[in-house]
């Protein structure tokens, strides 16, 4: 695993300095199953997260396509641009939290909006944090995120019941 982690940062480096930047990336795991890299706030923040994060997005494929060439165990890779994708799971926490409470009062299910995988993956985590099921249906672009309460939940607020573990 350290290898892999040492050849995931030291990629993004040479990356980024093809655009002249030339930074630091921290390297971490996440349960010895993601590479966490954490590239500095720099002028170029907007280019290197593009428009909804798709440019990360495609940095984090490049990199873990390169870890599978390299014939590397540990493939999935997760790269975070001045902490964007940190603020982002914040707000859609925050954002989460009153869909949470209207199915909790009114004990009826919620579909919610198509949303990414990253995104769908942050929902399915604080709703089980929240005592909740949530399920994710449909394909490609329409899938999406069903809320429901659960009622074999204990008041403690927390459930097992998640359905997915997804991946990005």
């Amino acid at each position: 695993m350290e290898e892999a982690i040492l050849f995931a940062k030291k990629y993004v480096e040479d990356l980024l300095s093809f655009f002249g930047l030339n930074t630091d990336v921290h390297a971490t795991t996440e349960d010895d199953e993601v590479i966490e890299l954490d590239v500095p706030s720099t002028h170029l923040n907007g280019f290197l997260i593009g428009h909804a994060g798709d440019n990360v997005r495609a940095m984090q494929f490049i990199v873990s396509t390169a870890l599978k060439n390299r014939g590397s165990s540990h493939t999935r890779v997760n790269i975070d641009v001045a902490d964007y994708k940190k603020n982002r799971a914040d707000r859609l926490v925050k954002k989460a939290e009153a869909w949470f409470r209207e199915v909790r009062d009114s004990g009826n299910p919620m579909d919610l909006e198509p949303m990414n995988a990253a995104d769908r993956r942050v929902v399915h985590k604080a709703a089980s944090e929240y005592g909740l099921v949530s399920d994710s249906v449909g394909e490609g672009r329409e899938r999406h995120i069903v809320l429901k309460p659960d009622s074999s939940s204990s008041d403690s607020g927390e459930t097992e019941k998640t359905k997915e573990q997804e991946t990005a």
